[in-house]
């Protein structure tokens, strides 16, 4: 039985949790802010690594590559939308992380 896909973020990736991040602590104005911004970053990484490690080939495509896909991560009365690439047979890279009201990846 196989272990499963490893998942991995590539720099651009790690910049957009940064981002979104910053803009959540940038509006925050009570305790319980602060702590939803640290809640919000923490759902994106616990479904992307609980949901992609899995069953990647499961989620959205996003183009015309069978391998180029999109998670939906929701979280209050929004959520996050994670683009990724199914590299191999065990491995998977998350390429863009936005918020789902945003226009594009950055």
């Amino acid at each position: 039985m196989s272990a499963g896909f490893e998942v991995r973020y590539t720099n651009a990736a790690r910049d957009d949790l940064l981002r979104l991040f910053d803009f959540l602590l940038a509006r925050a104005q009570t305790k319980e802010d602060f702590e939803s911004a640290q809640m919000a970053i923490d759902a994106i990484r616990d479904t992307v690594e609980r949901s992609l490690s899995r069953a990647p080939f499961i989620f959205r495509k996003a183009g015309d590559s069978p391998f180029l896909r999109e998670l939906m991560i929701p979280f209050g009365g929004a959520g996050y939308v994670a683009l990724y690439e199914i590299k191999d047979a065990s491995h998977v890279l998350i390429l863009a992380v936005r918020h789902q009201l945003e226009d594009d990846y950055h």
